[in-house]
């Protein structure tokens, strides 16, 4: 055997050693802990990765974990200027008369939607929240059928929204799995927005008025996201916080008292930290490949993953961890900035856990008659 052989057949018994001796470190993930809760899930944020979970697709009711929706939509309307913050909403009777929990508002003020924000996330304030559904919609009615098409947009395939605080509907249902697919979708496309489910107390009117999230206050890495409660629902909990690099994201539904859900919020968190951790194995605009154009000013492109190629993995064990690409090939011109054209995707064993879009990185357009002409040649011989 030629010397370079021996000396590639030494590097790869030595690598294949290594990755067993990586292998035979990781420890078991034990099951999670005990919850005492009606349905509960656990997920990393990169990824969307369910970590663990008990009757997470059972319907349940959402009480005001229902605002995470109102909030997303008016997030949404925010970032296409359609809403704007520093713009003044006058409060309506049927505002002003909403049961349950309230931001003090009276018929007839002008709030800025700032505070109405902040009205509906800190405090959970069914009036705000009700102000902002008719600013957006004309009535809260309207604006419930807005929030489940926008639900299903998002994948939510379980949710059905009644109105815009959470008071109890027959026809008001979401799941664990759903709240957290929401709850991901607000902290990936709106992190500018996100930070009002951190903040622990606003004044309005000389009233302050606090978070009613007490993990806030018990974890500095816990930064939202939202809590819930009625007779019928029982006390719930949304929960996100960020640790080295690391974020998950909790739900916990039909708890009986708000220390239970914080308890079993908590201890999902801790347990999601101590035995998983997100690896990025490719950046967002990193070139990765740089494929043939046809019938473009220009033979190559460069390709780039659409966001991070994050995944979040058991501490230890990325060793099986696989990059993959595939292309949408042939590329013919013309090419936008951006636009998709295959995907790279992250394997753990033989089982896909990240899929994300390859777009092109910059314009590539159409070439003169003779680059095409000649480039239809070369597709045919291809």
């Amino acid at each position: 055997m030629p010397f370079t052989s021996r000396l590639t057949a030494a590097v790869l018994t030595l690598f294949s050693c290594a990755v067993a001796r990586v292998d035979a470190n990781v420890l078991p993930v034990p099951p999670p802990p005990g919850i005492e809760a009606e349905s509960w899930i656990l997920i990393d944020q990169v990824s969307g990765r369910r970590l663990a979970g008990g009757n997470e697709d059972l319907r349940v009711e959402p009480a005001s974990i229902t605002k995470l929706m109102t909030a997303y939509v008016a997030f949404r309307a925010l970032s296409e200027g359609r809403l704007k913050l520093e713009e003044t909403v006058t409060i309506s009777e049927r505002a002003w008369r909403a049961e349950g929990s309230r931001t003090f508002l009276q018929v007839g003020d002008k709030v800025p939607v700032e505070v109405l924000l902040q009205g509906m996330i800190v405090q959970s304030g069914n009036d705000a929240t009700i102000a902002i559904a008719e600013r957006l919609a004309g009535s809260e009615q309207t604006f419930a059928r807005v929030m489940t098409e926008q639900a299903k947009a998002l994948g939510m395939t379980n949710s059905s929204f009644a109105n815009a605080t959470g008071l109890p509907d027959p026809t008001l249902y979401t799941t664990a799995r759903d709240i957290t697919i929401l709850a991901r979708a607000i902290i990936r496309d709106f992190p500018q927005y996100y930070r009002w489910h951190s903040q622990r107390e606003f004044v309005w009117n000389n009233i302050r008025q606090g978070n009613r999230n007490s993990l806030l206050y018990l974890d500095p890495s816990v930064d939202g996201i939202k809590t819930g409660h009625t007779d019928s629902a029982g006390y719930c909990l949304v929960s996100s916080a960020q640790r080295d690099g690391t974020r998950m994201i909790s739900a916990v539904f039909g708890t009986e008292s708000p220390k239970i859900r914080e308890q079993a919020s908590a201890a999902l968190l801790n347990y999601g930290f101590a035995f998983y951790k997100t690896v990025t194995l490719r950046k967002a605009g990193e070139t990765v490949l740089q494929p043939r154009v046809f019938k473009g000013t220009e033979q190559y492109v460069a390709v780039s993953p659409q966001t991070d190629v994050g995944v979040t993995v058991t501490r230890g064990n990325t060793s099986k961890l696989r990059v993959a690409t595939s292309l949408d090939e042939p590329l013919v011109a013309p090419l936008k900035a951006g636009q998709s054209v295959g995907e790279i995707t992250v394997s753990d064993g033989n089982t896909i856990i990240r899929r994300v879009p390859l777009v092109v990185s910059r314009e590539v357009p159409a070439g003169g008659i003779i680059t095409r002409a000649w480039d239809t040649v070369s597709l045919w011989l291809r």
